[in-house]
């Protein structure tokens, strides 16, 4: 099978989408499958199977920001690529995101009419899309080229299927288990002797870091022996918080700059317990996944990405978004009670595993067989009704 994996993102820039193309690509060809990925890029990429196409500028989006092209001519070079590799499989992740997505899915047909379009859907947020609510009536037109839709999640598939209903099957993002749990990761020789709680992500307003610096004076003025380890990019909001614990003088907060994927598990190993206390937009929560790979228990916000993944009191803690005294007290809890870290950790190391790699790769796999069997059938009846009338 020859497939093609489509990001909108700049390749160049990690995110939850080219991590999980990434993956994918790697797995399907480990099943004996020709992979190709096509990408935007901000520099070269040496890699003859990555194909990038598009120049991505930044651009602000749902409290984030994303860097894709916005150059409506890309169509004519989308179309020679498609049309020189010939794939059975065209699969777009975000495919309604501008403009590389939207391109694939205009000229994947003229390239090679027998293709099966996939769409994989990865999103989701609180509230509307501006997107898709103003361009419905047009993207409309490039949803029905998709043959297969997948959403990562439930509320994924809820989020989407406001705008364009359909079928979408859910199949998750997957994680390499192997790389988060791989004993050999050395605990930070610095941080050890203290209790740690971590956190990893980004300091938009969204991932709730405001809420959990408040959580963590509290659980810091009930237990003084306990350290909050936040690992993650600079940016301006990031600063901003930095700033407010060194005015307020707020003991054992460290900001640590982000960690490069071999490194990031460390920090796992470090710590005694994972904090994500987003206050929405989150499809799935892939932190979550990895700190659940890594063994750590986990205490997360209640909204329906994460809650799609951890079931409360039995593989973590979900406590209602924005709630800083109830987050404090889920906290403290776990740094109290060593039996309940253990018996969390242990039931979301068993839940991690429906998310493994090989399984989420034969989901994707099985998926495009059953598609492109359908393709089969449809022009085998169409070919029986073309021989009848003749």
């Amino acid at each position: 099978m020859k497939v093609a994996l489509v990001s909108p993102y700049d390749w160049h820039t990690p995110g939850g989408v080219n991590n999980h193309v990434a993956h994918l690509a790697r797995e399907l060809r480990s099943r004996g499958h020709e992979v190709h990925v096509i990408a935007p890029a901000s520099r070269p990429v040496d890699d003859a199977f990555v194909h990038t196409i598009g120049r991505p500028i930044p651009v602000a989006a749902s409290g984030s920001v994303v860097r894709i092209p916005l150059n409506p001519r890309l169509g004519k070079r989308v179309n020679a690529l498609l049309t020189e590799l010939q794939f059975d499989v065209v699969h777009v992740h975000e495919p309604l995101m501008p403009v590389l997505p939207i391109q694939v899915l205009r000229n994947s047909r003229a390239a090679n009419s027998r293709v099966v379009n996939v769409g994989t859907f990865h999103a989701t947020k609180d509230g509307g899309n501006r997107l898709y609510a103003y361009g419905q009536r047009l993207l409309k037109r490039w949803f029905r080229e998709i043959d297969g839709k997948i959403a990562v999640s439930p509320p994924a598939a809820q989020y989407v299927s406001r705008y364009f209903p359909g079928f979408y099957n859910i199949i998750p993002n997957g994680i390499d288990i192997d790389h988060w749990a791989d004993p050999h990761h050395e605990p930070i020789a610095a941080f050890e002797g203290t209790f740690n709680i971590l956190y990893a992500g980004r300091a938009e307003k969204r991932k709730g870091l405001g809420t959990l610096l408040r959580a963590f004076g509290v659980v810091n003025a009930r237990v003084p022996d306990t350290r909050l380890i936040v690992v993650g990019p600079d940016s301006r909001e990031r600063r901003r918080y930095e700033a407010m614990v060194e005015r307020s003088g707020q003991r054992g907060v460290i900001f640590v700059p982000e960690q490069p994927y071999g490194k990031l598990p460390r920090y796992h190993r470090t710590a005694q317990v994972f904090c994500s206390p987003a206050l929405g937009n989150e499809s799935q929560g892939y932190v979550l996944l990895e700190a659940m790979a890594a063994g750590l228990p986990v205490v997360a916000s209640n909204i329906d990405g994460y809650a799609s993944v951890i079931t409360h009191g039995v593989d973590g803690l979900l406590v209602r978004p924005k709630d800083t005294m109830a987050l404090a007290d889920a906290l403290t809890t776990l740094v109290r009670d060593p039996g309940l870290r253990a018996k969390l950790a242990a039931q979301g190391r068993v839940k991690v595993d429906e998310f493994s790699w090989p399984r989420v790769g034969q989901q994707v796999e099985s998926y495009y067989e059953r598609l492109l069997n359908q393709r089969d059938s449809t022009d085998a009846s169409r070919g029986r009704r073309l021989a009848t009338r003749e």
